[in-house]
């Protein structure tokens, strides 16, 4: 299965002192590009489905740097889905910049049923929602 692929572009605020993208950054980016890999499916990691209102919040993420990135560097980044369980989901983020690896990444996320007072509760993933991330 082929990755699905955004680009993100540094901003300057993202950089630090050395000019270089904050380590910090690298979850955001992986956030953003989680939630258009998600978007292009016709999802969210908070939706009402089927009658109930489901998030995906994080449980796990990692990010292993290789190489800088830096004010206005245009970061294509592919996202994967590494593993599928019966209620959670793990990611995989690869940034490269024209071909350049510059850093990989892992983000888990366990499905909920949000409830009364914010309370949440873990389910398995529903059977069509996770049709449509197996389709990817």
């Amino acid at each position: 299965m082929a990755p699905f692929h955004t680009t993100r572009r540094v901003e300057f605020g993202e950089t630090d002192m050395a000019g270089i993208v904050h380590f910090s950054n690298f979850f955001r980016y992986m956030e953003a590009a989680e939630c258009e890999f998600l978007r292009a499916r016709g999802l969210s990691v908070k939706l009402d489905w089927e009658g109930q209102t489901i998030g995906f919040p994080r449980v796990s993420a990692s990010c292993d740097y290789i190489a800088p990135a830096r004010f206005e560097d245009v970061l294509d980044v592919a996202v994967s889905i590494e593993r599928i369980g019966t209620k959670s989901v793990t990611y995989a983020f690869e940034f490269t910049r024209a071909g350049t690896l510059i850093a990989r990444g892992k983000v888990t996320s366990c499905c909920v049923r949000a409830g009364p007072n914010h309370r949440m509760e873990g389910i398995a993933i529903p059977a069509s929602y996770r049709a449509r991330l197996e389709a990817a």
